[in-house]
């Protein structure tokens, strides 16, 4: 069974078969650090599931905006004349908190904590983007080619635990 580890502090998404090491790719986490309130631009921790698989139909580098596909494909000169856009790119990975009043719901104060609709995802980013720091608002950025690779390999369920 497919499982993955992200590492926050070394900014690293590892794939598990059972207990057996696959393989370690560079991420980029949120910039605000961890924390699981909405509205906080932070990463969350704890257990998660990925709960959708979107984009799987379209090409490397396919631009998406509210998880539906623009109809363009990323480019340095589409992202020369938008400079300011948060890029969404070539997969995504929807995740889902699994643990009541911590990622998932409301914490016991009535604080929204739920990662699924802080519409948090493993996604691609422009190659021009730095990975393996964080500077994402939130979501876990991966390499174009890096999330094409692990949407392929994962399947909705699969368990993610986010440290």
């Amino acid at each position: 069974m497919i499982t993955l580890k992200i590492d926050t502090a070394a900014q690293t998404l590892t794939v598990f078969d059972d207990d057996k090491l696959i393989k370690t790719l560079p991420v980029s986490t949120a910039k605000n650090g961890t924390g699981q309130l909405e509205n906080t631009g932070c990463t969350p921790l704890g257990k998660h599931i990925i709960n959708d698989k979107i984009g799987g139909e379209y090409p490397k580098n396919a631009v998406f905006v509210g998880r539906v596909f623009t109809g363009e494909i990323y480019d340095d000169k589409l992202g020369q004349a938008n400079p300011d856009r948060d890029w969404i790119l070539s997969r995504i990975l929807w995740l889902k908190g699994v643990e009541n009043g911590y990622n998932l719901g409301k914490t016991p104060d009535g604080a929204v904590c739920d990662t699924h609709a802080r519409y948090i995802y493993i996604h691609g980013t422009p190659d021009t983007e730095p990975v393996g720091v964080p500077m994402s608002h939130g979501c876990i950025r991966m390499r174009n080619d890096d999330v094409v690779w692990l949407y392929d390999v994962v399947d909705v369920g699969t368990q993610v635990l986010i440290i």
